[in-house]
């Protein structure tokens, strides 16, 4: 009897928790997140959406920094991160261990970026100025497969399907699948 009272008790105390997100998140009606959100640098903003459930780990790193997450999109076990824009459109599906990132995240350039671990260390200022980047969008319908990292500046576009592993560096075509290191167009999809 009592075992039945306490899993009672512990459903009804999970369910009835509020979760306090940082200033800057904001998300829609129905949906769950099981991963995480942050915002490194205060102005970042996070808006997911309806419907949604978001398993991985998801933040921002600039102070102007901005991720979008339309309605019915799935993240899993993976790492979003973004320094620019990062705009995932409705009814995705992002598998686990992706990576995507709108940022080199540090400089081409030895000089430039050899104090970059020192600066994280101490927690001072990453100068983003000085890192290439360019905004990413995940159209309607797209489907990213399990590993596939997906790098700045690309376009997804509406239900294409990324293969798992691969690493996306141009824009993808809507209704097409492309797979490999880089991702090539293996196939158009003939959608119903």
């Amino acid at each position: 009897m009592f075992t039945k009272v306490a899993r009672y008790l512990k459903r009804r105390i999970i369910k009835e928790r509020t979760v306090k997100y940082p200033d800057g998140v904001s998300i829609g009606n129905n949906s769950e997140v099981k991963g995480s959100l942050f915002i490194r640098i205060f102005g970042g903003k996070i808006c997911v959406g309806s419907d949604c459930l978001i398993e991985g780990v998801i933040g921002t790193e600039t102070e102007n920094a901005e991720i979008n997450i339309g309605n019915n999109v799935f993240i899993g076990n993976s790492i979003i991160a973004s320094a620019i824009k990062l705009d995932i459109e409705d009814d995705v599906l992002i598998s686990s261990g992706c990576l995507i990132q709108d940022t080199d995240n540090h400089n081409i350039h030895y000089s430039i970026r050899k104090n970059d671990c020192r600066d994280w260390k101490n927690n001072e200022y990453h100068n983003w100025e000085l890192t290439a980047k360019s905004p990413i969008r995940i159209c309607k319908g797209a489907w990213i497969g399990a590993k596939a990292i997906i790098l700045k500046g690309v376009i997804i576009g509406e239900g294409a399907v990324i293969g798992a592993g691969s690493v996306v560096t141009r824009d993808v075509p809507p209704y097409t699948i492309v797979a490999g290191n880089p991702a090539r167009i293996i196939r158009e999809i003939k959608d119903n």
